[in-house]
């Protein structure tokens, strides 16, 4: 009785140092700033662009060029707010980003689903990775334009993909909390395409002043 005891005592207070340790990397992990969040319209539906800006510490940098690869996970929420009920979601959407080093072409890479790019140096592959465009987040037929919705975007370091012997050091060790807060603004989709048309009817009134300027 006493060995199981003390089983128990040992596998509880484990238990409470996990998740002190995950409690204190989310206190922490306000490193990302999510910029210029943005739903346009598109042919099929809605995309996403926002930019990202955080800080690769040198941490990380060594990480990387030592092999190991490290996910950054984008999250997308978009959610119609009811005043008497809970807020009824409307899309969840999550892209993972993968940031590798490759030793015998000494390039790194950035690779989403079958997509991938190589870069020379990180200061290129960290460039492309704080810059989200186009990102089809939502079909035509899931939002409707005499609604409002609010939508919601963060960017993190995903730790639960990596070697489960790197993630006990990593939860315990604040250069790993790379994590943004949720950013949330509201989207109305007949307000936007007002927007993306003035936006278009302005662009051909430049050009087309500039071209009877430059034919004068």
């Amino acid at each position: 009785m006493r060995l199981c005891g003390r089983l128990f005592r040992s596998l509880l207070a484990g238990s409470l140092l996990l998740l002190a340790s995950y409690a204190a990397l989310a206190a922490s992990s306000s490193e990302v700033e999510v910029r210029n969040p943005q739903l346009v319209a598109a042919d099929d539906g809605w995309s996403l662009s926002a930019d990202f800006s955080f800080d690769f510490n040198a941490r990380l940098e060594e990480a990387v060029t030592r092999g190991v690869i490290l996910y950054f996970v984008v999250d997308f929420d978009l959610a119609r707010t009811r005043w008497y009920w809970l807020d009824d979601k409307v899309a969840s959407r999550s892209q993972t980003f993968r940031l590798s080093y490759h030793a015998l072409t000494r390039q790194y890479r950035l690779s989403t689903g079958a997509l991938h790019q190589n870069f020379a140096t990180l200061d290129e592959a960290l460039r492309m990775l704080s810059r989200l465009r186009n990102w089809q987040v939502l079909d035509k037929a899931a939002v409707r334009n005499d609604e409002t919705y609010l939508a919601s975007l963060r960017m993190r370091l995903d730790l639960s993909q990596m070697p489960k012997t790197f993630q006990v050091s990593a939860l315990a060790n604040r250069d790993w909390s790379l994590s943004s807060d949720w950013v949330r603004w509201s989207f109305a989709p007949a307000d936007s395409r007002a927007a993306d048309a003035r936006a278009t009817s302005d662009w051909r009134g430049n050009a087309e002043g500039r071209l009877l300027g430059e034919a004068r």
